[in-house]
């Protein structure tokens, strides 16, 4: 994707957001018009030439009908603002659709693109009669959504099998990319994947099982060293993962307090008296605390 000029004499700007703002909606739907006027959507979408069977652009209204079908609360053409219910002078106000709806359709889209090949023209209906090339539209369309989503700030990403990643925060990204854990523990390793993929999900509600899973694997690890005897276990864990006793003393209290936050916030049990963790960014921050200490006393704890 080629970067602008500040970008380049800045660095990228963070990957932080998560909610698709109105300018960010306005530039995805102002791409995806720019694609229907020249005719990309002709190859799922045919309109086809009176006078033959060969496609001379996009049928709309296909179109529309398979975007309502697919995209729940999206049709065509495609709303960027809506009536500002403060403003007595009746005004509108810009308007985005929520993140996953806006996700989905940037999915939906990579799907149906090709780019269009001009070839005959029909002179008596003034118009080109098209063949299309699937990848070639596809890659034009994920650059310029990737750059949309990079000059908004947008924490997502889509990919060249045209799923939508999220961009995981900087320092524990790179934590995730180069973490491969073989502990000898079966169960734990997958536990542990699980997590790792689920984290990556655009969907905050599935990167809260990522988290509990991860506290699932904590519980695991925890049994690991002693397995009849959980307290010895843990013992013995935080002893080789930090032989300074006051660095041991550290580990100690965060053993304690993560352990404390798993069963008290609807993260491993599921209890009325328990307070569930539902802000995107209270998730972030406790998977990377968590991950942190999991491969801290997992790579203390593998075999030399």
């Amino acid at each position: 994707m080629n970067s602008y000029f500040s970008d380049r004499e800045l660095g990228a700007r963070p990957r932080t957001e998560q909610e698709i703002s109105p300018v960010a909606w306005a530039g995805i739907v102002a791409l995806v018009e720019s694609l229907a006027n020249g005719g990309a959507f002709g190859a799922s979408f045919p309109e086809k030439c009176p006078d033959s069977s060969a496609i001379c652009g996009n049928n709309i209204q296909s179109f529309k009908s398979s975007i309502e079908a697919e995209i729940h609360g999206l049709s065509w053409p495609l709303q960027i603002d809506e009536d500002d219910d403060e403003d007595f002078m009746s005004s509108k106000k810009p308007w985005s659709p929520a993140a996953l709806i806006a996700l989905d359709f940037v999915e939906f889209v990579w799907r149906k693109v090709a780019q269009p090949i001009a070839g005959y023209h029909h002179n008596y209906f003034q118009h080109y009669h098209f063949t299309f090339d699937v990848e070639a539209g596809r890659a034009t369309f994920r650059e310029n959504v990737n750059r949309i989503f990079a000059r908004n700030n947008l924490a997502y990403d889509l990919g060249s099998d045209g799923q939508i990643r999220r961009v995981l925060p900087a320092v524990l990204g790179e934590a995730l990319a180069r973490t491969y854990f073989r502990t000898g523990d079966h169960m734990l390793d997958v536990m542990l994947e699980e997590s790792h993929k689920k984290f990556s999900d655009p969907n905050p509600l599935i990167r809260r099982e990522a988290l509990e899973r991860l506290f699932d694997s904590w519980e695991r690890i925890k049994s690991l060293a002693h397995t009849t005897n959980k307290a010895k276990s843990i013992e013995l864990i935080l002893d080789r993962a930090a032989p300074d006793p006051a660095f041991r003393e550290v580990l100690e209290k965060e053993s304690r307090e993560l352990t404390n936050i798993g069963n008290s916030h609807l993260l491993r049990h599921h209890e009325l008296a328990q307070s569930p963790v539902v802000d995107a960014w209270h998730v972030d921050y406790l998977f990377h605390r968590l991950f942190a200490m999991v491969e801290l006393v997992i790579r203390k704890n593998s075999p030399q």
